[in-house]
């Protein structure tokens, strides 16, 4: 059975630590594909400031 983990975070760092912990426990033969993503938009519209969402989805076979 194919299954998949979404991971979602504002910081890239805590991405990689999230993902890190759960492919630890994952055998490495039953990893399928990883698909990473960015989005960025604007905090506010009066604001110059950013918000960023990195996320990611692991495809395994369970």
């Amino acid at each position: 059975m194919i299954q998949v983990k979404l991971f979602d975070q504002e910081h890239e760092k805590d991405l990689e630590r999230e993902m890190n912990r759960f492919l630890e426990r994952l055998d490495e033969r039953k990893l399928l594909d990883i698909k990473y993503n960015i989005a960025a938009f604007p905090e506010d519209e009066e604001e110059q400031e950013q918000v960023y969402c990195f996320s990611a989805m692991i495809v395994y076979r369970k």
